[in-house]
């Protein structure tokens, strides 16, 4: 067990099972999380409970969070009972997906107090976060990663991406909107080799010998579109907003973003449709009853 205790704040689907990877790791955590429930699973995997983010950083060096969206972690990070009020914690690392904006924001806050920050985000899925197979971006202070580093290897793989704050942020915004595009594209793809007769299987299958082999035809079909599951592990909520940010940061660089809209559209649409909650598997649900097809089953 190491001398440092760690702050975990969000333990959701990704979050718990960061959580419990840095347990696993020997690590002392201290955690958070506004669920009762899930707090109190984390609590029975050996963490110990806080009350709030600034309890969290009152108890524990580093604060790791894994929040929804840019609103929640600004009032994580920044905010009256957030973790910048905490007297113990000097360094905040945020895994979450925010955009770049909110990343310079809460730096910015963390730097007139003399400490750090970390923006994290992950890649990956519940699957990556259970097994400590996660990529992680990291953009931060450079002499200040090497200390940082072997928590982050306790999730995952980290890729360090420069100091300025934001830069692993942007990354992960492009990385989101390629996987959704891929999604999206394969979804009207295969419900047009469907509705002339092609197997899905079959079609998967040649795509991935192929040049259009993408993450849609390589995992997301064959597991959670296919055999009609729609279970993949990412909701159509999330990925709206991560595409969504996408779409307006890169605007506002002055980037185009005519494909990128049209894959916001398509996340609002099924969002729409089948719930925020839903498994953004869905998408091909759209796509087959607009085509009046069904991809599998």
């Amino acid at each position: 067990m190491t001398d440092q205790v760690i702050g975990f704040i969000g333990l959701g689907q990704m979050g718990s099972r960061m959580a419990a990877r840095l347990l696993a790791a020997g690590h002392r955590v201290v955690a958070y999380d506004p669920v009762a429930a899930a707090l109190e699973a984390a609590v029975a995997q050996g963490a110990v409970r806080a009350a709030n983010p600034r309890e969290v950083a009152d108890r524990a060096d580093t604060v790791f969070a894994s929040l929804p969206s840019p609103g929640v972690v600004r009032a994580v990070a920044l905010g009256p009972d957030g973790v910048l009020q905490g007297q113990r914690a000097r360094c905040f690392v945020d895994l979450s997906t925010t955009g770049p904006r909110v990343a310079g924001e809460v730096a910015a806050g963390f730097a007139e107090a003399g400490r750090s920050t970390f923006d994290c985000p992950v890649s990956g899925g519940i699957t990556g976060a259970a097994s400590g197979r996660l990529a992680i971006m990291v953009s931060g202070p450079r002499e200040e990663y090497a200390a940082l580093e072997p928590l982050l290897q306790a999730m995952g793989k980290p890729f360090y991406c420069g100091e300025k704050p934001g830069q692993a942020q942007v990354l992960k915004l492009c990385n989101n909107l390629l996987a959704a595009a891929a999604l999206a594209v394969t979804s009207e793809a295969m419900a047009m080799g469907v509705k002339a007769g092609l197997d899905p299987a079959l079609m998967c299958e040649v795509i991935n010998a192929s040049s259009g082999r993408n993450s849609a035809t390589q995992d997301k079909f064959p597991r959670a579109v296919i055999p009609r599951s729609f279970d993949f592990g990412f909701t159509t909520g999330l990925s709206h907003k991560d595409v969504r940010l996408c779409v307006d940061e890169a605007e506002a660089m002055g980037v185009p973003m005519v494909v990128g809209s049209a894959v916001r559209q398509m996340l609002a649409v099924t969002s729409a449709t089948f719930g925020p909650e839903s498994d953004f598997t869905h998408i091909a649900r759209v796509v087959e009853q607009w085509a009046d097809v069904e991809i599998g089953g």
